[in-house]
């Protein structure tokens, strides 16, 4: 093994224990909330993509979850952006945490795959370019994901809360 191998697997690990560290912040950040709110949950960790992820599933129907997922997953976002800064106060960097509550996030990423390749083939038969409803930067992450995977382009347009993605035909 050379040495840049053997600092690039160091430089790895280290950024894998630093997304587990920001994992464990989180989570004890997340239970926190859950005891003072008297919901129950169970919190799953996972590194995903470069970043930590947190979940918070339910052992029983989840719809107590549901008030912190919120209209939307406006609770959601918030939840995520307080878990970030806990991470952020503690770790003084910046965090890309993920937070899912009750599935929310893994069931919107589906709907929105799906959404952006029904987008692409549309751009494709129509030879148009088409726009979408604005969206989050989560959302639009995935929508310009889906495009990208049915070999399209996309951009993002206009200003926030009101920026929206276009699929761009071949």
């Amino acid at each position: 093994m050379t040495e840049g191998t053997t600092s690039a697997a160091a430089e790895g690990a280290d950024t894998l224990t630093r997304l587990e560290q920001e994992g464990e912040i989180a989570a004890d950040y997340l239970e926190g909330l859950l005891d003072i709110a008297d919901l129950d949950g169970d919190i799953d960790m996972d590194v995903e993509a470069d970043r930590a992820s947190v979940s918070i599933i339910s052992d029983t129907d989840g719809r107590d979850l549901q008030k912190l997922v919120g209209r939307d997953g406006e609770v959601l976002e918030a939840l995520q952006e307080l878990t970030r800064l806990a991470v952020h106060r503690e770790t003084g960097d910046r965090s890309r945490l993920m937070l899912d509550i009750a599935g929310y996030r893994a069931r919107k990423r589906s709907e929105l795959s799906e959404l952006g390749a029904k987008a692409a083939a549309e751009a494709k038969s129509s030879g148009e370019a088409v726009k979408l409803k604005p969206m989050t930067p989560f959302e639009r992450k995935v929508v310009h994901d889906a495009v990208k995977a049915a070999g399209l382009r996309s951009e993002s347009e206009g200003e926030e809360p009101q920026r929206f993605v276009v699929v761009l035909p071949a």
